[in-house]
């Protein structure tokens, strides 16, 4: 038996119609109108509330767009001629600069570790308080938030908007609209603009930018991103985050009856309708169907038919709602931040629990806390000093003419500190061997070779050994190099052939 529980019904069906929201009608009308592979968009005009949450997602706004487009100017002073600029992915010098932390390629766990622990990092976050990443941090959102901004400023509020959609062509609406526009395109221009900006030196970058100068990758990297941020946030805005953006689909798995959310609690607001002042509140509930919480939605959801997949979580439906309840003389709070559990709790004359620590959330704590403290201890154990060690295949060896073996070997010695470091070469696992770099002098004990700061040195090193002191056709052996700045060693083999076995 299969039972379908439609979440799309409003719990006061039975109170009769009252308002529903533009998504609501739009599903409504397209479950009854059939086919068709593509529903068009049903534009949503959002209307500008004021509140607590509305506060914060502003300054949360400021914020983060000023971290984003100020981040690639902040100079950090770094030795041997390297890059000064604090944040800096150097595709061409193949290094990540982070402030004082710099990765090289074959560094990229680093970078691996740092987006598994974003993932948990958000997994936790969605477990204790819900979307809020989709509320008050998702680029999509805050660049949204922008653009409306921009657009209520040119074309009023939500009534403004409307009105001025449905009128007939003027001179009114083309200057409105082109400015709009136009103003989009400036936001988008300099998003893209200042993305580039995170690959490439920032004061060179923006002067080869306008003459032309500029790599080829930097203007097609400018163009796509702001293309996609004015079809995104200009024109697309919330259906990205219901149809293109995984991460509704995937919050499901991260909630539960104990997350925080946006709720509206439905044993103070039901059963709901108008209310007049002379009215008494008895036998009936605080919620007046005014259709606030509706039309200050981004995603053009009713909060009151409970948790959807469109919800982003931001909080302006709560401040709509406050406001309207100030105004009524009624507690505000109908709608808030609450779960699920609370509201079946209140419901039944329980007392609201509100767990934190919970079989998901400890998880989820402790993953990130063990991964934290593994890339912390990572990067302050690294050694600046790296070993790789390549023997010749062909020839494997040679036979010198007084009968001792050779081998040849490629060192690449990578020195990651900021000074030139002397190195010495040692090697073990034989006794009696020569040691000799091209164009150097023979040493029995070890090598000494320079190598400049931030850089990778390959050096070619001979080892010759008297054919009497090998015992096996092939003997593990190890190259060592040593500088002030570190110690480290590579294993390799030393062979001779199967005549000189013994």
């Amino acid at each position: 038996m299969t039972v379908v529980i439609d979440r799309t019904t409003p719990p006061s069906a039975a109170n009769g119609p009252g308002p529903v929201s533009a998504a609501a009608l739009a599903r409504r009308k397209a479950s009854q109108g059939g086919g068709g592979l593509y529903k068009a968009r049903v534009p949503i005009y959002p209307k500008l509330v004021h509140g607590r949450w509305r506060t914060i997602k502003w300054a949360l706004l400021v914020a983060m767009l000023a971290v984003y487009y100020v981040v690639p100017w902040i100079r950090w002073d770094r030795p041997g001629g390297l890059p000064d600029q604090a944040v800096l992915v150097d595709f061409t010098g193949r290094r990540f600069y982070f402030f004082f932390i710099q990765l090289w390629p074959q560094e990229v766990y680093f970078i691996t570790g740092l987006l598994v622990m974003g993932a948990l990092a958000l997994f936790l976050i969605t477990a204790l308080f819900g979307r809020l990443w989709c509320g008050y941090a998702c680029p999509q959102t805050v660049w949204t938030d922008l653009f409306i901004a921009v657009e209520r400023l040119f074309e009023g509020d939500r009534n403004a908007r409307m009105k001025l959609d449905a009128a007939p062509l003027s001179f009114n609406k083309i200057w409105r609209k082109t400015g709009k526009h136009m103003v989009w395109l400036g936001i988008a221009f300099g998003t893209g603009g200042a993305w580039i900006f995170y690959f490439h030196d920032a004061p060179t970058l923006i002067r080869t930018f306008w003459t032309g100068t500029a790599p080829l990758t930097a203007y097609i990297s400018c163009s796509i991103l702001t293309a996609t941020t004015y079809v995104f946030a200009g024109t697309m805005r919330e259906q990205v985050c219901t149809y293109m953006c995984p991460w509704p689909r995937i919050q499901g798995a991260m909630l539960d009856e104990h997350s925080l959310q946006v709720t509206y609690l439905r044993d103070r607001g039901e059963p709901r309708g108008p209310h007049k002042k002379s009215e008494t509140w008895e036998g009936r509930g605080d919620c007046i169907d005014c259709n606030q919480c509706v039309v200050v939605c981004p995603t053009g959801i009713d909060i009151r038919d409970g948790s959807q997949l469109e919800c982003i979580n931001c909080g302006l439906c709560v401040d709509a709602c406050d406001e309207v309840m100030v105004k009524i003389g009624r507690p505000t709070g109908l709608i808030a931040y609450d779960t699920d559990s609370a509201v079946v709790d209140r419901e039944c004359g329980r007392k609201p629990e509100y767990p934190v620590v919970r079989a998901r959330t400890v998880f989820y704590g402790v993953a990130l806390a063990a991964l934290s403290a593994l890339m912390i201890w990572g990067l302050t154990h690294r050694s600046a000093v790296d070993l790789h060690v390549l023997r010749d295949r062909n020839p494997t060896f040679i036979r010198l003419h007084d009968g001792s073996i050779r081998n040849a070997y490629t060192l690449k010695i990578t020195n990651r500190s900021f000074e030139t470091q002397e190195f010495e070469i040692a090697f073990d696992g034989l006794d009696d061997v020569m040691l000799k770099a091209p164009g150097g002098a023979a040493s029995a004990s070890a090598l000494k070779v320079a190598v400049a700061p931030d850089e990778v040195r390959a050096v070619r090193v001979f080892v010759t050994a008297r054919a009497a002191a090998l015992t096996a056709s092939n003997l593990p052996v190890a190259f060592t190099v040593r500088s002030p700045a570190g110690e480290v060693a590579a294993g390799t083999n030393f062979l001779s052939g199967d005549a000189n076995a013994r």
